[in-house]
C-alpha cells in the first residue's frame, strides 16, 4: 500500500508543498480549511496557498485590472507553434505563479481554475474577464447549457456563477450548493447530521461534502449535477432549484471521479480505493425523489482511479488510473464489457478527455496521449509532449471543418498543468495516419539561439538532447485489443 498512498499524497496536493518541489517529487501536507459560506468574494490579494485536507483524520467581482496571466505564442522564447492546420501546439497561456487545476471548455470560451483561488475566463486565447473565490482553490469546473458556471472547491462547497447579460465580462456569484437556507434548516435537525471520516470521525450537515470537491458532472437531459468528494460520497443535486435529492456514500477512499454516462440513468464513480462502481438512477413511485443503487463494481485493484471519461454516442468508457494505464470497457446491452487497455504513460494517469473518436489522456509524467478508436481497435494518433510539470486537466473540442479541409477532422485541446500553464494544441485529421510522436521542446542553455521546433517521430538534434530527455516515453504503437 506505499505506493497508493504516495499517489494518494499527490491527490491531495497543498499547493505550497508542491510549489516547493520538483516535477517528478510530490508531497503535501494538512491544515485547517475554511469554514466560510463563501457568499462574497474578496479582491485579489497575494496567493496565500488553499490548506489541504487531513489525511481522514452574491457579490460581484469584476475582471483584474492587471492580469497576472500573459498570452505567450508557443512557449515563449523556446516555444514552437504549429503550422496552421497542422497537428501541434496552438499558444500557451502562462500564469506567473500558481498551479492549474482545472478547466471547461464551451464553445470559444475556456475557464481555467488555479491554486490562487481565481477563475479566468478565455477567448480565442485572449484573456476575456476574471472572477475569484472567498476560499478553496478550484479543483473543477463545469458548464451548464443555461450558462451557469458550478466550481467545486477544496473547502468542499460548490459554488454557482454567471456572466452578466449586458456585461459577458463580469461574473457573478449566484449562489452555492447547498443553498445557505438549506444549510441553516437541516443544522438544526439532529437527524441531518452524519459522521464524517475526516478530523476525527467529527459529525457534519449530509447536505454539505465535509471534505474537498474532486469532480463535478453534468446530466442535463435528466436536470442533474452530480458532485465527487474526498469525503467519500458522491451527492445528486436538482439544477431547477439547487436542492441536494440525495448523498451516497460510495467508496473506502476518497472519490476522485464521477461521471454521468448520458444513457441508461447510469452514474460512475472512481477512488482511491481502487474501484470503479456503476451506479444506476431509480425513480420513487410517486414524486420526483430519486435514488442511485450500486449496479456493480466495474474494477477492483491497488492503483488509485484517477480519471474516467465516458463517450455516450458510443458507449464506451475509459478509466484512468496511478499505474499509467487507461483501461476502456463497451456499454452492450445494459452492461459493461471489458475491451482493453491502452499504454502510453510512465506515470500516473491524471485526466481524461473524449470527443468523437477520440480520447486524450493526461498524466504526471508532463505528456498527453492522443487515441482514435477504431471500432474495437485504438490507434496511437499523437503524443504531445511540452508541460514542464503533471498535466492535472484536459478538455477538448471539435472544431469547424474549415473550407478546402475535405472534411478533415480536427480538435482542439486545451491542458492543463501544475507548472502554472494551460496550453492549447490542435489534432489535424483525427481520421490519417498517425504521426506517432508530436513534441515540443524548449531550447537548453546549449542550444543554439532558434526557435525549437515539433518533431515527428524523429530523434531529437544533439543541441536539444537535455530538453528532450526529460519527455521521453515508450514509442506509441497500433494496438489491437480483442473484446472480451
Amino acid at each position: 500500500m506505499g505506493n497508493h498512498q504516495k499517489l494518494l499524497n499527490f491527490l491531495r496536493p497543498d499547493p505550497a508543498a508542491v510549489a516547493a518541489c520538483s516535477p517528478r517529487s510530490f508531497s503535501s501536507s494538512s491544515a485547517s480549511v475554511s469554514d466560510d459560506d463563501g457568499y462574497s468574494c474578496s479582491s485579489y490579494p497575494t496567493t496565500d496557498g488553499d490548506a489541504s485536507p487531513s489525511r481522514y483524520g452574491g457579490s460581484s467581482t469584476p475582471p483584474t485590472p492587471k492580469s497576472p496571466w500573459a498570452h505567450l505564442p508557443g512557449l515563449g522564447a523556446g516555444g514552437a507553434v504549429a503550422e496552421p492546420g497542422a497537428t501541434g501546439l496552438i499558444a500557451s497561456l502562462v500564469k506567473e505563479d500558481g498551479h492549474v487545476y482545472s478547466l471547461a471548455a464551451t464553445g470559444d470560451v475556456l475557464y481555467t481554475g488555479t491554486d490562487s483561488r481565481n477563475v479566468r475566463v478565455w477567448r480565442d486565447q485572449r484573456e476575456l474577464a476574471g472572477f475569484r473565490t472567498a476560499s478553496g482553490l478550484v479543483k473543477a469546473i463545469v458548464v451548464a447549457d443555461d450558462g451557469r458556471i458550478f466550481t467545486g472547491h477544496q473547502d468542499g462547497k460548490v459554488r454557482v456563477w454567471r456572466a452578466d447579460a449586458d456585461n459577458p465580462a463580469v461574473h457573478r456569484q449566484v449562489g452555492s450548493l447547498p443553498k445557505l437556507k438549506d444549510y441553516l434548516k437541516s443544522a438544526v435537525n439532529p437527524t441531518s447530521y452524519v459522521e464524517t471520516q475526516r478530523r476525527g470521525r467529527q459529525r457534519a450537515v449530509w447536505l454539505r461534502h465535509s471534505d474537498a470537491v474532486s469532480s463535478l458532472s453534468l446530466n442535463e437531459g435528466a436536470g442533474l449535477l452530480y458532485t465527487a468528494s474526498w469525503d467519500r460520497t458522491f451527492k445528486v443535486w436538482r439544477l431547477s432549484d439547487s436542492k441536494c435529492l440525495e448523498s451516497v456514500s460510495a467508496h473506502d477512499d476518497a472519490v476522485n471521479t464521477v461521471a454521468a454516462a448520458g444513457f441508461e440513468s447510469v452514474v460512475f464513480t472512481g477512488s482511491a480505493d481502487g474501484t470503479v462502481k456503476v451506479w444506476r438512477r431509480e425513480m420513487a413511485p410517486k414524486g420526483d425523489a430519486t435514488r442511485h443503487v450500486l449496479e456493480t463494481v466495474l474494477r477492483k485493484g491497488e492503483g488509485a482511479v484517477t480519471a474516467i471519461a465516458v463517450s455516450p454516442e458510443d458507449r464506451v468508457v475509459y478509466v484512468g488510473s496511478s499505474d499509467g494505464l487507461v483501461t476502456f470497457w463497451h456499454w452492450v446491452d445494459g452492461e459493461a464489457r471489458y475491451g482493453g487497455v491502452l499504454k502510453g504513460h510512465r506515470m500516473a494517469v491524471m485526466c481524461l478527455a473524449v470527443a468523437g473518436n477520440v480520447v486524450v489522456s493526461g498524466s504526471a509524467d508532463r505528456t498527453l496521449c492522443v487515441w482514435r478508436r477504431d471500432g474495437a481497435e485504438h490507434v496511437g494518433l499523437a503524443l504531445l509532449a511540452g508541460h514542464t510539470g503533471p498535466v492535472k486537466c484536459v478538455a477538448m473540442d471539435e472544431e469547424a471543418a474549415a473550407a478546402g479541409s475535405g472534411g478533415d477532422r480536427r480538435f482542439v485541446v486545451y491542458s492543463g498543468s501544475l507548472d502554472g500553464s494551460v496550453k492549447v494544441w490542435r489534432l489535424a485529421d483525427a481520421e490519417a495516419e498517425p504521426a506517432t510522436t508530436v513534441r515540443v521542446t524548449e531550447r537548453t542553455a546549449a542550444a543554439p539561439a532558434q526557435p525549437s521546433q515539433v518533431w515527428r517521430g524523429q530523434p531529437a538534434p544533439a543541441a536539444y538532447a537535455e530538453a528532450w530527455a526529460p519527455c521521453q516515453t515508450p514509442e506509441l504503437k497500433r494496438v489491437r485489443v480483442a473484446a472480451a
